[in-house]
């Protein structure tokens, strides 16, 4: 898989719709026992959610990690600094393969980036531990890799013209778990987890609107690889154009896209 380079501005062209799966987790986070709390947000991109923390706990200590310098520039420029309630929101690079939090946190939270990092399940043990006793893990992520916009993708990148640049840069369907698979990693003794599922159905605008929203996200790793070719990075996004437009039909109100996510709150005794 290509590690992608991101583009802040095309990713918050969705940012309303991209912002509701976060705030539908934090909406499940049980109140935190530090005063003022220390929170982390993994792989918090442009930082315009991890500024929701803020508002749920306005004294908190909250550092959102990255590992774009540009998504974690425009977090700076937005939303670094002081906090209306006497907190602070502190950006810094770190790759959620290998952060580890150097002192107890009360929250330990990502939003649509695990899905990212191979292998992620097996560093829930590490931050579960890092958790101060009555304290909690929670995370979403995509779980619609079998849908038409990442079949496409992936069916197009692996075909005769593609294959040879593009065959091994995007993920498959086993970026993530299955639901069930989350609830038995995060049950144990001393927590308590819940998991479940979501289906959005987000009505997009514009033209071509499903490729708008994928450049910013799952196209990524394609239009990476091809960043030093734009007539090869231009043929294909005609392809896979034309077959979105098939696979996402316009209505009179908009293109209905179809959006599944997984989420999982897991928290520590107190």
């Amino acid at each position: 898989m290509t590690t992608p380079a991101w583009d802040p501005a095309q990713y918050l062209r969705h940012a309303g719709h991209r912002a509701r799966p976060f705030a539908d987790l934090l909406a499940r986070v049980p109140d935190l026992p530090g005063d003022p709390p220390r929170i982390a947000d993994l792989g918090c991109g442009p930082g315009n959610v991890t500024a929701l923390l803020a508002a749920r706990w306005p004294t908190a200590l909250i550092t959102g990690y990255d590992n774009s310098p540009e998504m974690l520039d425009k977090a700076h420029v937005d939303h670094a600094g002081p906090t209306a309630g006497g907190g602070r929101l502190d950006f810094a690079p770190a790759d959620a393969r290998t952060w580890t939090p150097a002192e107890p946190h009360d929250l330990i939270i990502s939003n649509a980036t695990l899905q990212w990092v191979p292998g992620h399940a097996d560093r829930f043990a590490d931050w579960v531990a890092a958790l101060a006793p009555g304290g909690t893990f929670a995370f979403q992520v995509p779980g619609n890799f079998s849908a038409p916009s990442h079949r496409l993708m992936r069916s197009l990148a692996h075909s005769a013209r593609w294959k040879d640049r593009l065959a091994d840069v995007l993920r498959h369907e086993d970026a993530v778990l299955a639901p069930e698979a989350y609830l038995d990693r995060l049950t144990g003794p001393g927590r308590t987890a819940d998991v479940w599922e979501t289906t959005y159905i987000h009505l997009l605008q514009g033209e071509d609107p499903v490729l708008d929203w994928v450049k910013g996200t799952g196209l990524r790793p394609v239009l990476t690889a091809l960043a030093d070719d734009p007539q090869a990075r231009e043929d294909f996004l005609t392809e896979y154009r034309a077959a979105l437009r098939e696979a996402y039909p316009a209505g009179p109100h908009g293109t209905p896209f179809p959006f599944r996510r997984i989420f999982a709150v897991a928290t520590r005794e107190a």
